[in-house]
């Protein structure tokens, strides 16, 4: 059974389509703890799901490095098998990309390498795309630069904001995850394979 650790920023919908999934007996990955950069709403329902929580408080860039060593500690106590960026709107000191690679992945709102960074879905309407999509990668020392291991296209449609453009990406991102992580837990995707890297 994969032991997986989430983290997240926001409202955590991935991390609730996560639990959702692992929910079900036959799914082979358990979430076993879920973290987050502040009082995240999202924390509401790993504790629904009786998972348990941590809070490592964002402090500041001037203090990111003694941010990531805390982060790592509270990893550290549960030894995950794979560790999920679930909308933590963070970038990653190297010391914890580092500790965790390559056993660490995260979702993106683009068909990357399109529109990385915090605004892929803003950034693909700026730019006037008619299609954009959703990505799973490896993290690592770069932004959403890693390795990628499954990705969909998203068509833009006339009149999209960034919200719709955004809603109707969320679920292809979730599915993308499910699987993804099914698939590691499965020993069907090696994130160790020289082919990732």
């Amino acid at each position: 059974m994969l032991t997986v650790a989430v983290l997240i920023s926001g409202t955590g919908s991935n991390l609730r389509a996560l639990l959702d999934a692992a929910a079900d007996p036959s799914y082979p990955a358990r979430i076993v703890v879920v973290g987050a950069d502040r009082e995240a709403d999202g924390l509401a329902h790993a504790e629904e799901f009786g998972v348990p929580t941590f809070v490592v408080p964002w402090r500041g860039a001037a203090e990111r490095d003694a941010w990531g060593a805390e982060l790592s500690a509270q990893l550290r106590v549960w030894q995950p098998g794979l560790v999920v960026l679930s909308g933590l709107m963070k970038l990653l000191p190297a010391a914890v990309v580092d500790e965790w690679s390559p056993r660490i992945i995260n979702t993106h709102p683009a068909f990357l390498p399109e529109f990385p960074g915090a605004h892929g879905v803003r950034d693909a309407l700026a730019a006037g795309a008619t299609q954009t999509g959703a990505s799973v990668i490896v993290v690592d020392g770069g932004v959403d630069a890693g390795p990628i291991l499954a990705q969909e296209r998203v068509p833009v449609l006339p009149g999209d904001d960034e919200n719709a453009l955004h809603e109707r990406i969320k679920p292809v991102e979730r599915r993308l995850l499910i699987d993804i992580v099914r698939r590691i837990a499965d020993g069907e995707l090696d994130l160790a394979a020289p082919a990732l890297h």
